[in-house]
């Protein structure tokens, strides 16, 4: 089974494709992790992405592309994955079609997470960090005990910079306006499995499971 999974911040993708990872036992493929490991392994593909990284520029498609392609021929990949990051824009998704067909290999399922954008900014918001333990909190779903106080260990809690409102629709905007069309290049294909991205984690992936067929 091969899906790639979308969602907006803070619709839960990353809670969503542990419990994929344990139903298909499938790995989930994070371009920022094998980035990060292709770096770490001094590939020759990593190399170049380290020299982009070290400068500050963004890793060329070109780069993520053949990194991708390398780690979808790995054997824990052989009955599936879950692409997380990738692809992000129509030439991604095109040069991701030329990568599978190589493979003899198709995208079963795009499954996209539907949240709306003020239930996700009272999400995101509402998120406090302690400055001591780094313990995470919640001014709506999860309070502390006493405002602004850590219950682990009393220290301070804050908001950080990217929770801020401002940063949120910001962050909401770029996602929509890159995901749309990503949508839509493979609603054409009928392989976007809409799921709304609102209840209790379990009744979100039993969502995921009926649309993926089990």
């Amino acid at each position: 089974m091969d899906f790639i999974l979308l969602g907006p911040p803070g619709a839960g993708k990353g809670t969503q494709a542990k419990l994929m990872i344990d139903k298909w036992q499938i790995p989930q493929v994070s371009t920022g992790d094998i980035l990060r490991a292709a770096v770490r392994e001094g590939t020759p593909l990593g190399v170049e992405a380290k020299g982009f990284m070290d400068r500050g520029e963004l890793v060329p498609d070109r780069v993520v592309i053949g990194i991708i392609a390398e780690r979808l021929k790995e054997d824990d990949a052989a009955e599936g994955f879950i692409l997380d990051g990738f692809p992000r824009t129509i030439p991604q998704a095109e040069a991701l079609q030329g990568i599978l067909q190589d493979l003899g290999r198709n995208i079963d399922h795009v499954i996209s997470i539907d949240v709306d954008d003020e239930e996700l900014v009272t999400r995101l918001t509402g998120r406090r960090m302690c400055k001591g333990c780094g313990e995470s909190f919640h001014v709506v779903f999860n309070p502390s005990a006493k405002e602004g106080v850590c219950d682990r260990c009393k220290g301070e809690l804050y908001q950080r910079d990217d929770d801020k409102e401002e940063t949120i629709r910001q962050r909401l905007r770029v996602y929509g306006e890159q995901t749309r069309p990503l949508i839509a290049y493979y609603e054409k294909q009928g392989k976007v499995r809409r799921i709304n991205g609102t209840g209790s984690i379990e009744e979100i992936f039993s969502r995921i499971a009926d649309a993926a067929g089990n």
